[in-house]
């Protein structure tokens, strides 16, 4: 009786999650500097897509700032928010620590080192043109964590878990230390970087969105068959060890997929921090640790989180826009206090 009244509870929880995940799309997309109806956004949609005609009272002159503005700025939210949300789950798992996360290995610092090299050096003119930026950072974010994976496993053959910690501590003190000199250097272009450090979603695109859905997904699925091993894994290298999981194949392969959804987050928006420590939590606290629901779950939430963040980020001292990231550490850092002081 009392196991169906949890999974009960739990499904009661899994709706809930749905229904708010779509009231902050529907939000998103309806506030804003100029606020509209959940009927024009429908017709709007109907229009893009099947080729309907709108009411004859229908303003077209919002068709434009829904379909190639708003739509794809929420989209990208969500998304980013699900990434960073899914990746922050893995690793809190996988290295047994509830304050670890993609930015404690320095996925963030050698993506925000690589952005910052393209834009000091103003590199322009190469076939990847717009996608210059996100590419390097991409680049750099991936390269940091095989770097980090790399020297880890030199000198801990084991590839425990304080030692991948340690490492990526220490090289991401290392990069910030260097982007700091960058900034202090190239004043000139202070601003620029310090905006990039912050996040941002403004001028999002579809291509964006189709690019972020791509790997979102991809990575999300792969790091879903995962979700026993993950489950194991999180009871400590021993205990998975004693049950048959290869723990060092197993880290390098979660720690890969997870930094790829942190890379491709940073790489399109900067550097959003605090969502990949908080969400998770939250995540197990309701639904519980088995990874095949903590994963989808941490998808859904941080991205109506995230989502939540950038309306708030656009419209509190509009027409001014804060960035998201001093949004979402406003929310994220305190959280952390707790975490570390609250028992469970």
């Amino acid at each position: 009786m009392e196991s169906n009244k949890l999974v009960k509870s739990k499904k009661i929880y899994i709706i809930t999650a749905g229904l708010i995940g779509l009231a902050a799309l529907l939000s998103g997309i309806c506030i804003g500097s100029v606020n509209l109806h959940v009927s024009d956004i429908w017709q709007v949609v109907c229009y893009k897509l099947f080729g309907a005609e709108p009411d004859p009272s229908f303003n077209a002159s919002i068709v434009p700032i829904v379909w190639e503005i708003r739509i794809p700025r929420v989209l990208c939210a969500f998304l980013v928010g699900g990434a960073l949300s899914v990746s922050g789950a893995v690793i809190q798992a996988i290295l047994q620590n509830p304050l670890a996360s993609s930015y404690t290995l320095g996925v963030s610092s050698g993506a925000s080192f690589g952005a910052a090299l393209v834009i000091v050096t103003g590199i322009t003119g190469t076939f990847l043109n717009v996608f210059l930026l996100p590419v390097t950072g991409f680049a750099f974010g991936l390269m940091t964590i095989l770097l980090v994976l790399f020297i880890a496993s030199r000198l801990d053959v084991g590839l425990k878990n304080h030692t991948i910690i340690l490492f990526g501590m220490v090289f991401s003190l290392f990069v910030n230390a260097l982007m700091t000199m960058i900034s202090a250097l190239n004043k000139s272009h202070m601003q620029r970087l310090i905006l990039w450090q912050m996040g941002s979603f403004s001028g999002r695109r579809w291509i964006h969105v189709a690019i972020l859905l791509g790997f979102s997904l991809l990575c999300t699925v792969a790091i879903a068959f995962f979700a026993r091993e993950l489950d194991i894994m999180s009871f400590g290298d021993e205990e998975a060890l004693a049950v048959g999981v290869d723990v060092k194949k197993n880290k390098i392969i979660l720690l890969i997929l997870s930094s790829l959804l942190t890379g491709v987050s940073v790489c399109f928006v900067g550097v959003i921090g605090f969502v990949d420590l908080t969400v998770p939590h939250i995540v197990r606290r309701v639904f519980g640790a088995s990874h095949r629901l903590v994963i989808p779950m941490s998808m859904l939430i941080g991205g109506s989180f995230m989502t939540i963040a950038d309306l708030f980020a656009r419209t509190i001292l509009a027409p001014e826009e804060i960035p998201v990231g001093a949004i979402t550490a406003l929310v994220g850092a305190p959280f952390f206090l707790w975490v570390y002081f609250v028992k469970k």
